[in-house]
């Protein structure tokens, strides 16, 4: 399409937010970007919709139709509320629950959503105040409602929002539904969304659910007696001004700890994150004053999660007393492992149970899962696929635990999203379990490698906003697709997987088959005879193309740890250099 093209289908698309069907704030801020010099804000904010991806609909806040505000938010909620309205119309109410995180805007859309719902005769119910993703999980559950909504944009920087969906059963919204429900959205006008519901039908959720939630949590502890012996490990827990600021303590607490130290700055509850320049806990730099209030009181444990508390960052002592982060695979494989060890032990592993992860996440959960006999299953980026796998096996097999790369783990299934709260506790637990065997969590990390064999991960992004972004991700894939490497990091390429048409294949014998997907997805995975594995895929929330790599290595004891790091880095640093990151 020609760029005069472009910025002529933009500018209507943005008079048309000119007229008495959008409020006068809104109005003045389209008027502003319609008289800017550059277009480039102009396009970024009209040239599409925003759509469900994986994380559901999240963009910068602010005026037009790629933005989050409260006409997005609205039509949104409009679109739910009308799909609700002819799925479950056989029954005498329809029930959503609606939590929200700490952003900017989160309350106002959070109860401009319930009076949307309200409006369409839907009984809504709304938190008191701030809460994490895996309570507004269980809400839905406890209540019994069909749908419910959090306002959130995860771990993404301050100027962004977000709007997850989820169904019946707790979980993110998938197939068919999610298609059903943009289209919903997309037949939706401005003046179709009702705004003005009645109070009558917004009930305030507080306190009682959340201890209802803390409950349930509870009942994720394994080893009480390990706790009871080892209370006063030094944790060093902070929320990152988000929604953990207080069920994260009062879950630690239920498990039993005692020795819970917090970041006072980092306890203030702000949208604009004043003390991070990114709230994520997978960057090191949102951990820095966790880190150092670690070294200050010799911690046994840090531990931070984003802003609505569904992703864990920890960080733990290393051999020469350093603080370093455990990455999202390290966790999820001290998470499994400790799971299936325990219940090893105990005596009540019954041949049915299974484990989890994503197809972007490492291939050692897979090995501990195979060489215990447990059933495993690789679903795709999104914790809504792995809800989906509990809910079709459930009442047949029994989930003990899942996990992806990106520091969400969910230990049990009273949640059907991943559960940085219920996380925190267990991961605390596993470290007075490591801390009763002699060990450090560091220690017992290594120890997994040692018995299950060695694999260093890295993700690298490359981010590209924007149209002209959008463009260069999409030539980028196409280009892997028409023209996959060779060879990577000195060993042949063996297969290639192609998510997009679910076909593998295998460039040394010629051998194709099918992946077992239900659906397609944009992701190319390439296999190396030596085990390498490389996984790339657009992002479906954020502009950025994600690369993920995976290195096998040896591993002969814990003093050879650091040179295996050593070997695996340099690596997956030649293979980066290969393919021009």
């Amino acid at each position: 399409m020609e760029n005069k093209e472009l910025l002529q289908q933009v500018r209507d698309k943005a008079q048309e937010w000119l007229s008495e069907t959008y409020d006068k704030e809104i109005r003045g801020e389209v008027q502003r970007l319609l008289e800017a010099d550059d277009p480039s804000e102009l396009i970024d904010s009209f040239y599409k919709n925003l759509e469900f991806g994986t994380g559901g609909l999240r963009g910068i806040m602010g005026a037009g139709t790629n933005r989050m505000n409260r006409y997005t938010v609205g039509a949104a909620t409009q679109g739910l509320a009308n799909y609700l309205k002819k799925n479950f119309a056989d029954l005498p109410e329809i029930k959503v629950a609606i939590g929200h995180d700490c952003r900017n805007n989160s309350r106002l859309f959070a109860e401009t959503s319930a009076r949307i719902f309200a409006a369409n005769g839907i009984k809504a119910y709304l938190f008191e105040d701030l809460r994490p993703t895996p309570e507004l999980s269980f809400a839905i559950r406890e209540l019994g409602c069909q749908s419910g909504i959090i306002l959130t944009a995860s771990h993404n920087p301050k100027e962004y929002n977000g709007y997850k969906a989820y169904w019946d059963d707790g979980s993110q919204i998938v197939a068919p539904h999610d298609v059903n429900i943009v289209n919903e959205v997309l037949n939706v006008k401005p003046e179709d969304i009702k705004f003005d519901g009645p109070d009558e039908l917004i009930e305030i959720m507080g306190e009682e659910m959340d201890e209802k939630f803390l409950e349930k949590v509870k009942t994720v502890s394994i080893s009480p007696d390990v706790i009871e012996r080892h209370k006063d490990i030094k944790i060093v827990y902070t929320p990152i001004h988000g929604t953990g600021v207080r069920l994260v303590p009062a879950a630690l607490r239920k498990f039993g700890f005692t020795n819970i130290i917090n970041i006072p700055e980092q306890d203030v509850v702000s949208g604009d994150f004043p003390t991070v320049v990114s709230p994520n806990p997978e960057e090191e730099a949102a951990m820095e004053m966790a880190m150092k209030k670690a070294r200050e009181v010799n911690a046994d444990l840090v531990m931070a999660t984003d802003p609505d508390s569904d992703r864990l960052g920890v960080a733990v002592k290393n051999d020469k007393g350093e603080y370093v982060i455990v990455n999202g695979n390290q966790t999820a494989l001290i998470f499994i492992y400790y799971i299936i060890t325990k219940m090893k032990d105990a005596g009540t592993l019954k041949g049915n149970e299974y484990v989890v992860k994503t197809i972007v996440t490492t291939e050692l959960i897979a090995e501990i899962a195979r060489k215990n006999d447990i059933g495993y299953y690789d679903v795709y980026t999104g914790f809504k696929f792995i809800a989906e796998v509990i809910r079709e096996l459930e009442g047949t097999k029994k989930y003990i635990g899942g996990g992806e790369e990106s520091f969400g783990f969910l230990p049990a299934d009273f949640v059907r999203d991943k559960d940085a709260v219920s996380s925190c506790a267990l991961m605390a637990e596993i470290t007075a379990w490591a801390i009763d065997q002699g060990k450090t969590l560091f220690e017992l990390l290594q120890d997994i490698y040692l018995e299950y064999s060695y694999s260093k991960e890295k993700m690298k992004y490359v981010v590209r906003p924007g149209k002209s972004g959008a463009d260069e991700i999409r030539k980028i894939m196409e280009d892997f697709r028409n023209q996959p490497p060779r060879e990577l990091g000195g060993s042949p390429l063996e297969w290639v997987k192609d998510y997009s048409t679910l076909t593998a294949k295998n460039l040394v014998t010629g051998e194709a088959k099918k992946i077992d997907q239900k659906t397609t997805s944009n992701v190319l995975q390439f296999f190396t005879q030596d085990g390498t594995k490389i996984s790339v895929r657009p992002s479906g929330t954020e502009p950025k193309i994600k690369f993920y790599f995976e290195v096998k290595g040896a591993l002969k004891s814990r003093t050879h740890f650091d040179e295996a790091e050593e070997t695996a880095d340099a690596k997956i640093e030649a293979i980066m250099e290969e393919l021009g990151l």
